[in-house]
């Protein structure tokens, strides 16, 4: 029965072996996967940040759009510029016909 006692004891060393290196491998493992989560951590943060600037920068065009759109509202159309010439140019030469009568 010793015979059969040293074979189980070896049994059980070799499978408490085993055992530790998969404990091991399964540590490394586990540290691996929480360097890779402070990495997605890392880059989600970064990303966010970008993406907070993008849409601050964003916004500035946005304002400075609106802020041309009206001025642009605010000035004569070409059609328009048109018709004023001709009305000035009218204007002047009528201008011009008083001052020479005079």
């Amino acid at each position: 029965m010793s015979e059969e006692n040293s074979k189980k004891s070896g049994q059980e060393r070799h499978f408490g072996v085993i055992l530790e290196r998969i404990d091991s491998k399964l540590d490394l493992v586990v540290e691996g996967h929480a360097a890779l989560d402070k990495k997605i951590d890392d880059f989600k943060e970064d990303v966010d940040e970008k993406f907070k600037m993008v849409d601050y920068k964003f916004e500035v065009v946005l304002d400075e759009l609106h802020i041309i759109r009206n001025e642009l509202k605010e000035k004569v159309g070409r059609d328009e510029f048109v018709l004023l010439e001709k009305r000035v140019a009218t204007l002047e030469k009528k201008q011009g016909e008083n001052i020479s009568r005079k």
